[in-house]
């Protein structure tokens, strides 16, 4: 099984991805985690350019390229094989983040950034996507008590976060069957909690 965490900055989706990897192994399956972009050596070093706050230059069709260039490397050399090896596979991000920021954030044509996604994960799409959803002058907020977390894409408009949110309920409003929403505002046990239970419920 396939399933990634999706969300806003300051979601919570990193915190809550090990815990969450644990218990499901608790439960007696074989779990890998990842995260994009990275989970490969190339994937990094990608992450890295885009994160970069010296790259104020890069243009949004740029950063998007070098999302999908990060994410076919890790379909192909990690997300695919642990499958097929029967793990569960469970990813901070996904490509319903493109969507999400270089798409609705952005404010690119959709369809020209979901033929991009299909290219790069082969047509690999989650069994399951959970949205931590938080307000996002919140999240922001949160995401500034780790300066050494903040990256380019941190520092853009609040107009572009709001963009973003909004693209992410707008997508889990049309395919209900994958996605589920968690409140990401509550405490974090319960966070964890609904967590499990929408994995529970696949």
């Amino acid at each position: 099984m396939f399933i990634t965490l999706e969300g806003p900055e300051g979601s919570g989706k990193t915190s809550h991805l090990k815990p969450l990897a644990e218990w499901l192994a608790g439960q007696g399956y074989r779990v890998h985690t990842a995260r994009e972009p990275g989970g490969t050596s190339i994937s990094e070093q990608i992450r890295a350019v885009i994160h970069d706050l010296k790259n104020t230059e890069m243009h949004p069709r740029a950063e998007t390229l070098l999302y999908q260039a990060a994410r076919a490397q890790i379909v192909e050399q990690v997300i695919r094989p642990k499958l097929a090896e029967g793990f569960i596979v469970l990813c901070d991000r996904y490509a319903d983040s493109t969507l999400a920021y270089q798409g609705y954030g952005h404010q690119q044509d959709l369809e020209q950034v979901r033929a991009l996604i299909r290219y790069a994960t082969g047509g690999l799409i989650p069994d399951l996507t959970i949205l931590l959803d938080v307000d996002v002058e919140v999240g922001l907020k949160r995401k500034t008590k780790n300066v050494s977390e903040w990256n380019r894409l941190d520092a853009y408009t609040l107009e572009f976060h709001q963009r973003v949110r909004t693209g992410y309920l707008e997508m889990a409003k049309q395919e209900p069957g994958r996605w589920a929403v968690v409140a990401a505002s509550q405490g974090w046990e319960d966070v964890q909690a609904d967590l499990r239970a929408r994995i529970l419920s696949v």
